[in-house]
């Protein structure tokens, strides 16, 4: 890709005659703008950025700043020259006939029909939207003529625009969102940090208000059923009424106000009963997420270590779009028959400008032209880029995902080294993450890339099958539709078990320094004997993670509402003046979350280290003098003495 590539084609955009636009020592070399005859044929943005807009397009110096028609600027051109001057700039080069009659012109395509106030965007002209007062205007107006007489609205242009976020972007990009960001990443911090101490309020909070709101809900239940005791019709059943469309109808009967209240005392009692069973484990959970914020406060290099992730999936990210950007411009310019008549038989048919006019094409496609479509070629090599596409994405796959594993192969070492200390901290190693980064890169290489490998096939085979999904949408036939739809639900499922038996692994890698194979194999095994443990702490971490990010990311979101509508009166006259926020302010919010998470999953990653730990430690010691247990104070009053004392032989 890098040999025949021509990152050019990307860089400047190429007109109907295969010339790129700006480029220098050409004739284009100061109309760096393309613009679009009829930007109305192009179906979406997809189709005006891959230049097979069945349009004609010119490199121009600069965009239409007005809304003119043809028919009105070739009227009045003897009294008017600076209006066909102006517009003319826009014609084909060296077109200078206002006599030419209008059906010629718009049928050769020597002119465009019409002009539209634009502006440059991604070095193309587009319509100059803007908002005001909720209305989508181009040039403060709402209507225009399309050149053949009829009067369109701008929404014929483009459906939806929200100029707001364009006149805020420096602002979110610069102070808002860098604001917002760090609010987040220091109330991400406190998060952890109050962790240790509020996990067990929070969770049993939640457990007894959840135990509070379905009691309501039998309550209300019963007080409906008691409620419509002698109303008629009230007592028909289900069966009687069948089926009906407006659902309210069922909310009349009392058998449906007994079902929900069997149904919710079943979902009662089956939570009283689970948390009377798994009292002990919900405990050892809680106690876990308040070491890991300990392990974490003693840790503190670990919470910074997602940015060396960032850091090395972006430059992932950037050899595979460099060398896909190369592969899709490495082929030779593609010319296409362009014909206004929707019957003419040569249309979409490749053609070479060189000889176009000595064929009979013009004579049977009247106004037919030879235009630039897109890059490609005949060659082997051209015709297996697809291919070398689903390559260079594999490749992306798979270094994405071992720089993941590298990540959670070093947390997982740092932590490990914490939990295994006998005295916290003094027998922590010095610098813990470091070593612990050390001995991934030096030790573990091979097992990581192995792990991200077998994950990466069975992305690829995902992206394979939407692929295909995509394809066949049109297709009626449905055993096709319903095979592809359980094969992309079982390689989704596939997907979700081989990441969490990778992340089991990469942590077992961490601790024992076995291959992947066999340390896949022993923490399925460590997993399945402790299996109700697992589930409980996967419950319990997941709950107050999420309740953290929303947390974090709906505290950043109030605050950065209040900014923008001018409630906060220290930063009033800072804000900007907008008649929509709502674009900026999902930024930040999204934003927010992104840095909630990053911070978190090292705590999901610290939790799921010491599960492990403490589930090894149990089974490889028994609290006796030859065999102390590593686990925390906390741990040992939770397990109780009979857990506690020696194995029997």
């Amino acid at each position: 890709a890098w040999v025949h590539g021509d990152p050019r084609k990307v860089i400047y955009p190429t007109d109907s005659y295969g010339q790129f636009c700006g480029q220098k020592d050409t004739a284009n070399e100061n109309k760096t703008i393309l613009f679009y005859f009829n930007i109305l044929k192009c179906a979406s943005p997809v189709v005006l950025i891959n230049l097979q807009c069945p349009t004609t397009q010119l490199c121009v110096s600069k965009c239409p700043d007005r809304f003119a028609t043809y028919i009105d600027v070739q009227a009045s051109y003897r009294y008017k020259p600076d209006q066909w001057n102006y517009f003319r700039q826009f014609c084909k080069p060296g077109f200078n006939n206002p006599r030419k009659s209008v059906a010629q012109v718009l049928r050769d395509e020597d002119c465009p029909s019409m002009i539209i106030p634009s502006r440059p965007f991604l070095k193309r002209c587009f319509p100059d939207f803007s908002t005001k007062n909720g209305v989508l205007t181009v040039a403060n107006q709402t209507t225009f003529r399309d050149g053949r007489g009829k009067t369109r609205n701008v929404t014929d242009l483009r459906e939806a625009a929200n100029e707001d976020f364009h006149t805020c972007f420096p602002c979110v990009s610069v102070s808002c969102l860098s604001s917002g960001l760090f609010i987040a990443m220091i109330v991400s911090l406190l998060f952890l940090v109050l962790l240790r101490f509020t996990a067990g309020v929070l969770f049993w909070i939640f457990i007894f208000g959840v135990i509070g709101i379905i009691g309501y809900g039998i309550w209300h239940c019963y007080w409906e059923y008691d409620h419509l005791k002698g109303i008629p019709g009230s007592d028909l059943t289900v069966y009687d009424i069948g089926f009906q469309t407006d659902f309210r109808v069922y909310l009349q009967l009392r058998q449906t106000w007994l079902a929900f209240m069997i149904l919710l005392c079943i979902v009662e009692v089956i939570i009283i009963l689970m948390l009377i069973f798994l009292r002990n484990r919900i405990r050892i959970a809680i106690a876990l997420l308040k070491e890991g914020s300990r392990a974490i406060g003693y840790i503190m290099s670990t919470l910074f270590y997602p940015i060396v992730t960032f850091i090395l999936i972006a430059i992932c990210i950037s050899y595979w779009a460099v060398t896909a950007v190369f592969l899709a411009t490495s082929g030779e310019p593609v010319y296409k028959v362009m014909a206004n008549q929707t019957l003419c038989k040569y249309a979409n048919l490749t053609c070479d400008p060189e000889t176009f006019n000595t064929t009979n094409v013009t004579k049977l496609c009247p106004g037919a032209q030879c235009t630039f479509a897109f890059y490609g070629g005949e060659s082997l090599y051209h015709k297996y880029i697809f291919i070398f596409q689903l390559a260079n994405a594999f490749v992306f796959l798979w270094l994405v995902n071992f720089a993941i594993a590298l990540g959670q192969c070093t947390l997982a070492g740092a932590f490990a080294s914490y939990y295994w200390a006998s005295r916290k901290p003094a027998d922590i190693p010095l610098w813990p993450l470091f070593s612990s980064f050390g001995r991934a890169i030096r030790y573990h290489t091979g097992s990581l890339a192995f792990g991200a490998l077998i994950l990466a096939i069975v992305q690829l085979i995902r992206v394979i099958l939407e692929y295909l999904d995509h394809k066949l949408k049109g297709t009626q036939n449905s055993f096709t539709r319903f095979l592809l739809c359980c094969l992309k639900c079982c390689f989704w499922c596939l997907e979700k078990f081989l990441k969490f038996i990778n992340r089991n692994a990469y942590i077992m890698i961490a601790i024992y320094g076995k291959n992947f194979c066999t340390s896949a194999k022993e923490a399925f095994f460590l997993l399945m004997r402790n299996v109700v443990r697992v589930a409980v702490l996967d419950k319990v971490t997941d709950f107050l993670l999420f309740l953290g990010k929303i947390l974090v990311a709906g505290g950043v979101g109030v605050l950065a509402f209040f900014f923008f509508t001018q409630r906060i009166p220290v930063f009033a006259q800072e804000a900007p003046m907008l008649n929509y926020y709502w674009v900026p302010l999902l930024t930040v919010i999204i934003g927010s979350y992104l840095v909630a998470h990053g911070f978190f999953s090292v705590y999901a990653m610290c939790v799921d280290t010491l599960f492990l730990c403490f589930c090894e430690d149990l089974e490889r010691n028994d609290g006796s003098t030859a065999k102390p247990y590593f686990m925390s104070a906390s741990l040992h009053r939770i397990l109780g003495k009979k857990e506690l004392s020696p194995k029997k032989a």
